[in-house]
C-alpha cells in the first residue's frame, strides 16, 4: 500500500493539473469532484484518502466494498460511488452500500432499483451510463436509449437522476476521446434542460485523461492509479 506522504504528493500533482485544466477551460476547479477509485486496493486506502479530505470514494464490486465497510469507522464522512457494472441480483445490496450508483444501463435495472429503494425507504441517487464511444467491450446505453431512460426516471418516486457517466474505449486517439466526451456533455446538457433539471453532473475522465475530460465539461473525474499507484493482481 502506498505511503501517506507519497499519496499526498500524488494528490498535489493531480490538484495542480485540475487547476490548470479548469483555468484553461474557463471553469472553476472547486466545481470538479475527484472520485478516489480504491477498487482492488486494501481497505486502508479509504483511511488514507479521508486523511487528505478525499471524501468521494469509487468502488466497482459489491463484495469488496462490503468487506471494506466492515473495517472502516467513518462511513458517514464519505460518499460512496458504484462505478462498476451492477448485476440485477445485487441491486438490493448495492442500494444498502452506495450513495450514488453511476452505472445504470437498462430499464430493467432502473425499475428494480426504484422498486427496492421504495421497499427500503430510500431515494437512490443514480447516473445513467452511456456508451458514447460505441465500444462493444463496454456497458452503457446508446444515445436514443439514454434519453428514454432519463424520461423514465422523471416518473419514478425513489430514484433521482443526478448525472451521466461514460467510459471511452481504450484504443482511441486524443481527438476521438475529446469527441466522445463532448458528445456526452451534449447529452447531459439536453437531459438537464429538457427532461430532468437535477441531472447536473458529468462523470468522465480517469487517471490517463482527466485533463481532457475537464476541458470537455466533466464534473466528476475518477482517479485511481494516479493517486494510489499501479494495481497488481495480488491486491484485493
Amino acid at each position: 500500500m502506498i505511503s501517506s506522504s507519497q499519496l499526498n504528493k500524488n494528490l498535489c500533482l493531480i490538484q495542480s493539473k485540475i487547476q490548470s485544466a479548469a483555468k484553461n477551460a474557463g471553469r472553476q476547479a472547486d466545481k470538479i469532484t475527484l472520485v478516489a477509485v480504491t477498487k482492488t486496493f486494501p481497505h486502508e486506502a479509504w483511511n488514507k484518502a479521508l486523511e487528505l479530505k478525499l471524501t468521494n470514494i469509487g468502488e466497482s464490486k459489491i463484495q469488496e466494498t462490503e468487506n471494506k465497510i466492515k473495517k472502516f469507522n467513518h462511513r458517514r464522512q464519505i460518499e460512496l460511488h458504484l462505478i462498476g457494472h451492477l448485476q440485477g441480483n445485487k441491486v438490493r445490496k448495492a442500494i444498502s452500500l452506495f450513495d450514488i450508483i453511476q452505472t445504470i444501463d437498462s430499464i430493467k435495472l432502473l425499475n428494480k432499483i426504484n422498486k427496492i429503494s421504495q421497499q427500503e425507504n430510500k431515494i437512490q441517487k443514480i447516473f445513467l451510463q452511456v456508451n458514447t464511444g460505441k465500444d462493444p467491450q463496454k456497458h452503457g446505453l446508446n444515445k436514443d436509449d439514454v434519453f428514454s431512460l432519463a424520461r423514465e426516471t422523471a416518473l419514478m418516486s425513489n430514484v433521482v437522476l443526478k448525472g451521466i457517466m461514460t467510459i471511452p474505449p481504450k484504443e482511441v486517439t486524443e481527438k476521438q476521446r475529446r469527441t466522445i466526451y463532448n458528445k456526452t456533455r451534449t447529452i447531459k446538457d439536453k437531459i438537464q434542460q429538457f427532461i430532468e433539471s437535477e441531472c447536473k453532473y458529468l462523470s468522465m475522465g480517469m487517471s490517463n485523461d482527466f485533463e481532457i475530460a475537464i476541458k470537455e465539461g466533466a464534473t466528476h473525474i475518477r482517479i485511481g492509479s494516479a493517486l494510489f499507484g499501479e494495481r497488481s493482481s495480488g491486491q484485493c
